[in-house]
């Protein structure tokens, strides 16, 4: 199945775009499936969204969403619990934590892409929120690796031995059949975001602000090798009016626009203000975004070029538009790559071979981040 991930600043009017691409997509579908198929192959994940004749809404709960887990936590912890005596919770009892959102939105996304539609389109927080949330799974699970590695869980049938031999508790069976669990989750997760059926679209509303939301999203996104694969340009007034007032607003809207193009090209899609907020499914349908190239953006791929012959030395290309060098750092921690770009910051496995290398130097050129390693010879194997 296709998702599209719809994210942009606040108040740009994403989850006005989300329901109108579901709609649209829904329409298209009416006029090859039958009636009985017609608009139910497409949902649309929103908190936010009005109810729209002709498509599916999932509306995760975070509060339902926390209470669920919580509940399933404490009775797989049951034995623990009973032994320090603790009292156990009730479902009345519990109210939503912060921090419970994030959660909720990426367990309503893999049950979507666990469902049986051809498309799901994702209402995603604003920018500033969209962009760690895409991250978190990917970060929970490299935590979780660290912390409790999978290779220790491999001796829990010694561990009543060693605690005997000790003389402390080990860690009970619980924690890590809980880990396993969450592992998986993160898992399912972090694949559907990183599946190349995964795209990402970018609602902006041409202003001051549109340049520096789309080189955070287009860096944001490279960090965690994800590709935007379209800019929506909302709200776009018309050129040419004789009132004053609103013609200097379009001439300063239109700047930002050319701007837009220059930077994203085909890429945009450019939609008229309606001259009021949307309402139902015929304003809707005015919204539709038609993106001219169809094709999505494919993943950006950091590849390793060999330059041993050459330079001695072998380069990884990791892509970051936008990147600036004052704002880059990076880091070797034994097989891991710490980077940093401004505010996103990403541990990035080692290729193999660049494991039995060090690190020698690195530089930007347009936007290609170069990264030096030069082989060591008591790790690299010798040729005869």
């Amino acid at each position: 199945m296709r998702i599209i991930l719809v994210t942009g600043p606040g108040g740009a009017g994403r989850t006005t775009l989300a329901a109108a691409t579901a709609l649209a997509e829904a329409q298209a579908q009416a006029q090859t499936q039958t009636q009985a198929r017609a608009g139910h192959r497409v949902l649309l994940v929103s908190e936010d969204a009005e109810p729209v004749e002709g498509i599916r809404i999932l509306r995760p709960d975070p509060g339902a969403d926390f209470r669920r887990e919580f509940l399933a936590l404490q009775a797989r912890s049951s034995t623990a619990l009973d032994l320090l005596g603790a009292a156990p919770f009730e479902d009345a009892e519990l109210t939503e934590l912060p921090g419970s959102r994030p959660f909720a939105l990426l367990r309503a996304l893999r049950d979507a892409a666990a469902g049986d539609h051809d498309l799901a389109v994702v209402d995603l927080p604003p920018l500033d929120e969209a962009l760690p949330l895409l991250a978190l799974p990917a970060q929970l699970r490299r935590y979780l690796r660290r912390l409790l590695p999978p290779e220790r869980q491999a001796a829990r049938a010694l561990r009543p031995m060693l605690a005997q031999l000790a003389g402390v508790p080990m860690p009970a069976q619980w924690l890590y059949e809980t880990t396993a669990r969450w592992e998986a989750e993160l898992a399912a997760v972090q694949a559907v975001v990183e599946a190349p059926t995964t795209t990402v679209s970018l609602v902006l509303e041409p202003g001051p602000a549109a340049a520096r939301a789309l080189r955070t999203a287009r860096l944001g996104l490279a960090v965690q090798r994800l590709a935007l694969d379209a800019v929506v340009a909302n709200r776009i007034l018309p050129a040419g009016s004789e009132d004053p007032w609103l013609a200097g607003l379009a001439a300063e809207q239109h700047r930002h626009l050319a701007e837009l193009r220059t930077t994203v090209g085909g890429r945009l899609c450019e939609l008229p203000h309606l001259g009021r907020a949307p309402r139902g499914a015929e304003d809707l349908a005015l919204l539709a975004p038609v993106r001219p190239e169809p094709a999505p953006v494919p993943v950006p791929e950091w590849t390793v070029e060999d330059r041993r012959e050459e330079d001695g030395v072998l380069v990884w290309h990791i892509p970051l538009p936008g990147a600036v060098k004052e704002e880059l750092s990076l880091v070797r921690r034994g097989d891991e790559l710490l980077l940093t770009v401004g505010a996103f910051r990403r541990g990035v496995p080692l290729p193999g071979a660049l494991r039995r290398c060090t690190v020698t130097g690195a530089g930007l050129v347009e936007g290609d981040l170069r990264v030096r390693f030069t082989p060591d010879p008591g790790l690299w194997p010798r040729t005869s």
